[in-house]
Parts: structure tokens; C-alpha cells; sequence
């Protein structure tokens, strides 16, 4: 690593739309936490904006100022599904308009409707545009559209796009006729012989098979457990994960065990997750529309003979190393098949490992680095407009206004706030109001909401 001092001037930047740091979620917030604490070790200005659920008691520690070299801002969020991700960025862009910083990185495009108030405020942003999230089970028809709507917009309001497989950037391209930063994510390597930790379990090394993922429809936990439970095999299967707002889906996945399953819930011991990967027989992935994924990484990194379920995201990362299933029928069949086959397992381990190698950590810091160092440089400049029968960019003071302006004045918002000690204005807290009602569905149509935006508040 490089640091900034050496002919290079630090930066301030803003990380903006996760749950923030220490990672304990997903992507994003590995993301954030890897290529933030590089930055902040080569001197760069590192803010991170943390989550804080309003009515949540669980922290009732002091919240850090900083972790890792980076400073951290905490701010809350509505305990809401449709709204949690929305309101919390919109409170750190409000923070963030009064605290400039040289350049913002905002994770996830459904945060797009309030890119305009970052661009009001002359702050260049890269947004990170994660997966296909409208493919997503857990989004109503409604919500699709609401993410669709964001894409466009993503488009449209930031200066560059990061994506972080080939598949995504891909899509952006045929889609949109936008170009993308592709930025993937890095393998950690998990080395070493260790099992005391997956001892305390009763597990033993390469004496069991894994599953961690949030319990999500399209990350297809139901699917692995269904046909491991079809099948004829020995060792039992270890599932890690849980997820919010998720109690039937999760009844689902339970209800389709049999005796060999464990569920061991939500794993955030890193020590205990790490030494679970390292020791597996097998690693069952079934994530589909994440693009690159941090789960699948870290069994490559720990030389986990890994069996994905069929999308381009997974071909991508793991190349011939991997087995690929579409259905609990394929599960039941490449679980057998992998039992039965020990040293061709193994041999599919060490393909594994030798891949990790493709996902370096510091050459990801190094690539944000550099897209952030020209995202200041041409700080004046405009990206790309999108295709199709989208209507023209629209003028960011317009959009600006809808969101941060004639939103407040919206009816039928009186149900959205957020507690004052969260320090933003009404104003402020009230502008997520038409876009929480858009996607819940309650009176607002897709249509209305993209238009209120690109007219600054006269559809």
C-alpha cells in the first residue's frame, strides 16, 4: 500500500449507505470495512456512516467514534423493511451536506433518490450499485419497480458506477449504455490447521458440510436443505445465517430439515466463522443476485470445495473449481457425488484456494483509491446519460428540491419521523415520506414517484 502522503494529497471520503462498521451484515459492509481501513492506512480522511434502528436497545454501549482508523458517524433509521436503508441515508446525506467531504462513495442504488442533494452540495459520488436487487423474493411487485426506478436513476445522478462482477457491468452497459467501474471484491485468506473453536460445536475437521447465508429467498437456503435432506449423505449439514423481517421463510427452511441439519443461527464470532469454512467438506452457496459475493469469497480464501447454485455471478468467482446445481434434485445428486468422491473434493479445495489469489483486498483499495482520485479531478464533469425512452438528465437542483423540499410538503407522511435526537429537521426527516409510501404501496404508483422526482415536485 501506497501512502497518500508520498506526492499524493489525502482525501476526506465520505462511505455512505450501509449498515456501517465493524462488518457484520453483508457485502457492503465488508466492503466498506476492508477498503476503508486501507484508505485510512495511507492517510486519507475516512468517514464512515453508521446505522443506529430507532428503538433499538441492544447498543447500549457508547457508540465508537472510530474503528480502524476511520471515523464513524452514527445515525438512525426507521425499523421498517421498506424504509431502514432509505431513511438512514438520507440522515447521513443531510450530515454529510453539512460536513463536506472531497468525495463520496454511496453503496447500494436504491439510496439514488438522494444523489441530487450530494451533487447540490459539489461533492463528486461513485455509487456502487450492488446486485440485481428487483429480482430479490422478499420485494412485493411494487418494490421491484421502486428498484428498477432507482437504477435509472443511479445512472443518471452519479458521476461514476462501481460494480463489482461482470454480470452486473454487463447489465448497466446493455441496459442503460453506462459504463461501470468494475471493482470486485476481495478473498480473505483463512490459513492454518485450527478446529478448537468448531470442537466447542462437537464438529471435526472435514466432517461436515456448510451453508451460510441471510435467509432470503434467492440466496435458495430452502433449496440446499431441501435436497441435502433428499439425499443419502453421512455428514451432517452445518446452515449459518438468519435475517431480518425473514420469521416465514426461516419457518420454511426449518420445517424442510431432517436430523442431520444444524442451524446455528447468526454466526458473528469471525474466529469461529473462519475455522467453519476452513474445516468444511463442502460449502453449499446459493446466492443469485448479489453479484460477487463476500460468503463465496471467504470459502475461496479458505480452500472450501465449493458447490453454487447456477448464475453467472458464481461461474465468474469460481471458474471449474466449483459444482453447480439449479434445483434441490441437483443438491441431493453433487452432495452424493462429493461424498463418494473424497480426493476429487480435496482437489476441488485447493482449485480454490489457488483462485483466491484473483481477489486481492489491496489491489480493491487500490482501484477506490484511484476512482475516487478521479472522481476529484474532473469534479465539473457529467458521466453518461441513460438509454432508451428515458426522459432527458434531469437538473439535479429540481430533483434536489423534490426530495429534500417539496417532499416535506407531501400528504400523508405524518407517519414517518425520526426521534430529534438524531439531529435533522423536519424538513429533513420528512423527505423520505412519498418514496416510504411508494414502496409500501399504499397510494402512490411507480409512476408518479419517478415523475415527482425528474419534475422536482409538480407530477
Amino acid at each position: 500500500m501506497t501512502p497518500a502522503g508520498s506526492g499524493a494529497q489525502p482525501m476526506r471520503i465520505a462511505l455512505v449507505g450501509t449498515r456501517g462498521v465493524p462488518a457484520r451484515y453483508g457485502g457492503f459492509e465488508t466492503c466498506v470495512e476492508e477498503v476503508g481501513t486501507r484508505l485510512a492506512a495511507r492517510g486519507h480522511d475516512v468517514v464512515v456512516y453508521c446505522r443506529r434502528l430507532a428503538g433499538d436497545s441492544s447498543h447500549s454501549a457508547p457508540e465508537p467514534s472510530s474503528y480502524r482508523g476511520m471515523s464513524l458517524v452514527h445515525l438512525g433509521a426507521l425499523k421498517r423493511r421498506s424504509l431502514e436503508t432509505l431513511s438512514h441515508t438520507g440522515l447521513s446525506v443531510a450530515h454529510l451536506a453539512r460536513h463536506r467531504s472531497d468525495v463520496a462513495v454511496v453503496f447500494n442504488s436504491a439510496n439514488s433518490p438522494w444523489l441530487p442533494v450530494i451533487k447540490m452540495s459539489r461533492i463528486p459520488v461513485a455509487t456502487h450499485v450492488d446486485g440485481l436487487e428487483w429480482q430479490r423474493g422478499k420485494w412485493g411487485p411494487v418494490g421491484r419497480r421502486y428498484y428498477q426506478v432507482a437504477e435509472r436513476l443511479a445512472v443518471w445522478w452519479s458521476k461514476a458506477l462501481i460494480a463489482d462482477a461482470v454480470g452486473i457491468a454487463d447489465y448497466y452497459r446493455e441496459k442503460f449504455d453506462a459504463d461501470t467501474d468494475l471493482i470486485s471484491y476481495g478473498a480473505p485468506r483463512i490459513e492454518g490447521d485450527a478446529s478448537d473453536r468448531i470442537a466447542e460445536l462437537g464438529l471435526r475437521p472435514g466432517g461436515f458440510h456448510l451453508v451460510v447465508a441471510r435467509f432470503e429467498p434467492e440466496n435458495h437456503v430452502d433449496v440446499i436443505v431441501d435436497g441435502y435432506r433428499k439425499s443419502a449423505a453421512t455428514l451432517p449439514l452445518i446452515v449459518v445465517g438468519s435475517a431480518p423481517y425473514a420469521d416465514e421463510y426461516t419457518r420454511k427452511v426449518h420445517a424442510l430439515a431432517d436430523d442431520r441439519v444444524r442451524f446455528l443461527g447468526g454466526v458473528w464470532d469471525q474466529e469461529l466463522l473462519d475455522q467453519l469454512y476452513a474445516n468444511s467438506f463442502t460449502y453449499l452457496h446459493g446466492h443469485s443476485v448479489g453479484g460477487t459475493n463476500p460468503s463465496l469469497l471467504r470459502a475461496l480464501g479458505a480452500g472450501a470445495a465449493t458447490t453454487a447454485f447456477d448464475v453467472i455471478f458464481n461461474r465468474e468467482v469460481l471458474g471449474e473449481s466449483g459444482l453447480y446445481f439449479a434445483g434441490a434434485d441437483d443438491v441431493a445428486r453433487l452432495v452424493e457425488q462429493s461424498e463418494a468422491d473424497v480426493e476429487g473434493t480435496r482437489a476441488r479445495g485447493q482449485q480454490s484456494a489457488e483462485r483466491a489469489s484473483l481477489y486481492d483486498w489491496d489491489d480493491v483499495a487500490d482501484r477506490y483509491e484511484a476512482l475516487c482520485r478521479r472522481l476529484v479531478a474532473q469534479r465539473s464533469g457529467r458521466r453518461v446519460k441513460a438509454r432508451g425512452n428515458s426522459p432527458a438528465n434531469p437538473p439535479a437542483n429540481s430533483v434536489a428540491n423534490s426530495v429534500a423540499n417539496s417532499v416535506a410538503n407531501s400528504a400523508g407522511d405524518s407517519d414517518v419521523s425520526v426521534p430529534a435526537s438524531y439531529g435533522v429537521s423536519t424538513r429533513e426527516q420528512s423527505a423520505v415520506g412519498t418514496i416510504d409510501r411508494f414502496r409500501r404501496g399504499s397510494s402512490v404508483s411507480s409512476e408518479r414517484v419517478e415523475m415527482y422526482a425528474v419534475t422536482g415536485g409538480q407530477a
